[in-house]
C-alpha cells in the first residue's frame, strides 16, 4: 500500500503543561516545532490532518495540503485525538504522530506503511515498550476506540485486544532509523534546548548521527520520548 494513499495525522492538542507555554509554537531551526514536523510528513505526498483542541488557532503556508479537525473529547488524552483524527481522514489507514516530535524519520514511517494494508494497527515495539504516538491506525479502529472512550479509558493501547496488531520489531527500526530519533518528542525546556543541539548532527532519513545517540548510549532514547512508551502489563497513560 503506497504512502501517497494514506493520511499522516499529527496531534497537536496536548495542554504543553511542562513547558508552561504552547509547544507547538516554539521554533527549532526558524520555524515552529508543528510545522516542522508537518513539513516532513508532508514529504511523504500524503493528505495532512492537524487535530488542534477546540478554540485553537494553527495557520499553515499555502501548498501544504494540511486539513484541521477538532478534539471534540478535550481532557480524553491521545486517544480522542487519534478518533478525530481518524474521523476525519479520507484514507483508510493513518500514520499518526504528536506534533512534538522533530526527527521523524521517513523510511520509518514508509514501510510501516507500505505493509499496513491487513493490519488495523502498525506499531514500533522496543522488547515491551510501544510507541502508540508514532504509529499506524485503520479507520476499523474506529468503533473500538469509541467503545474504550465510553468506557472511560484514556489509554490509547486499550482497544488493542479488539484489533489485528503488527508490531514492527527493534531490528527493523535499528535497520530504518539508527538512531532511533524518531520517537524523541519534545516536553520540556531541557528537551527543547536538547533537540536544538542535536538538530545540526541529524542526518535526516537516514537516521545516522555524528558521535554520539541522543541519550549517549543506544538510540535516542532520551528523557523526551520514554513518556511515550507503553509497557506490557502496566500499559502506562497512553
Amino acid at each position: 500500500m503506497g504512502s501517497e494513499a494514506m493520511t499522516c495525522v499529527v496531534l497537536a492538542g496536548g495542554s504543553s503543561r511542562r513547558l508552561g507555554r504552547d509547544k507547538m509554537q516554539e521554533e527549532l531551526n526558524g520555524e515552529p516545532l508543528l510545522l516542522r514536523v508537518v513539513r516532513r510528513l508532508a514529504a511523504l505526498g500524503t493528505e495532512i490532518v492537524v487535530v488542534t483542541a477546540p478554540g485553537a488557532d494553527f495557520r499553515f503556508p499555502e501548498g501544504l495540503r494540511v486539513r484541521l479537525a477538532t478534539d471534540l473529547r478535550p481532557g480524553r488524552g491521545p486517544i480522542a485525538g487519534v478518533h478525530a483524527g481518524l474521523s476525519a481522514a479520507r484514507s483508510s489507514h493513518c500514520f499518526v504522530a504528536a506534533g512534538d516530535m522533530p526527527f521523524l524519520n521517513l523510511d520509518l514511517v514508509r514501510y510501516m506503511l507500505e505493509i499496513s494494508g491487513p493490519y488495523d494497527v502498525v506499531i514500533p515495539r522496543h522488547g515491551v515498550l510501544l510507541e502508540p504516538l508514532h504509529a499506524v491506525y485503520s479507520r476499523r479502529c474506529l468503533g473500538p476506540i469509541e467503545a474504550a472512550l465510553e468506557a472511560g479509558e484514556n489509554r490509547i493501547v486499550a482497544f488493542f485486544p479488539h484489533v489485528n496488531v503488527r508490531y514492527v520489531e527493534g531490528d527493523v527500526i535499528e535497520r530504518l532509523d539508527p538512531g532511533r530519533l524518531s520517537f524523541f518528542n519534545v516536553n520540556t525546556q531541557a528537551d527543547m534546548e536538547r533537540a536544538r543541539r542535536e538538530l545540526g548532527a541529524w542526518h535526516g532519513d537516514c537516521g545516522f548521527r555524528v558521535g554520539r545517540a541522543m541519550d549517549g548510549g543506544r538510540g535516542g532514547r532520551g528523557a523526551g520520548r520514554v513518556a511515550r512508551a507503553v509497557r506490557f502489563g502496566i500499559l502506562g497513560r497512553v
